[in-house]
């Protein structure tokens, strides 16, 4: 074994042993960005990336789980994502979907699909929420993977569902607007029935949301990783969850 590795080893025990137990979030987020950038510093393929990507999600769940972490919200692909080139599309569904599997297999987490599915090939669709039903009955941390998701999307289908849903009732367009209040919108988003993430995590260095979880992140914690995706450590996760247990969360005031 590498010093390097022992000073590291030594540094996580260090970190996580300074954690105070009753500040860590239950509801954590993560953008996982900067799997093709780590493909291509390494010199390999676009496809190598997204599979060292889902790798990394397995051992992430883990060490969320060893901190009582309830709720895991990964956004593994994106309404963009679903523009890229055809060929490198399927490559990054045939991922996820063996991601979905293999976590499906483990029988530990329950798994929840999060986005507009209808925009991805039907099969897939199809062979994700398979794995997904899998775990219905798993008494475990849930994990809500994100595919085919864009905040702007779920705002606009959660819009959607709440007219119809009010159509249905008789409303006229008038009525809904009078009576509607924040928590109307809320029930007819991907999430709803969970509570709000308290921490959410980007990878790759890049400081933006790009639209994740837009209308529940509003009281989050951000942490913000230079890491790209596929190479973060045990040590950067303990390190934003150190950042987040540091933090006199206001929400709003």
């Amino acid at each position: 074994m590498a010093i390097s590795d022992l000073v590291y080893g030594a540094y996580e025990r260090r970190l996580q042993h300074r954690l105070d137990r009753q500040r860590l979030p239950k509801h954590v987020g993560a953008i996982v960005d900067g799997n093709r950038r780590w493909a291509k510093d390494a010199g390999a393929g676009v496809d190598d990336g997204y599979q060292a990507g889902a790798d990394k999600i397995g051992e992430f769940l883990h060490w969320c789980d060893e901190l009582d972490v309830e709720i895991v919200t990964l956004w593994v692909l994106s309404t963009d994502n679903l523009q890229r080139p055809e060929s490198e599309l399927a490559s990054l569904l045939a991922v996820i979907e063996n991601l979905l599997a293999e976590l499906a297999s483990q029988g530990t987490w329950r798994l929840k699909l999060i986005g507009n599915l209808d925009m991805l090939p039907a099969d897939s669709a199809a062979r994700m929420k398979k794995a997904a039903g899998e775990t219905a009955d798993v008494d475990g941390m849930r994990v809500n993977i994100c595919v085919g998701y864009g905040g702007r999307q779920e705002l606009t289908d959660a819009m959607r569902s709440l007219l119809l849903e009010q159509a249905s009732k008789g409303k006229s367009l008038e009525e809904v607007a009078r009576t509607l209040e924040v928590d109307d919108i809320a029930e007819h988003l991907y999430t709803k029935g969970q509570p709000d993430p308290d921490l959410v995590i980007r990878t790759s260095g890049e400081q933006r949301l790009s639209g994740f979880l837009l209308w529940q992140s509003v009281h989050s914690e951000f942490y913000f990783c230079d890491a790209l995706w596929p190479a973060f450590r045990r040590v950067d996760f303990l390190r934003a969850i150190r950042s987040y247990a540091s933090r006199e969360r206001r929400f709003g005031h």
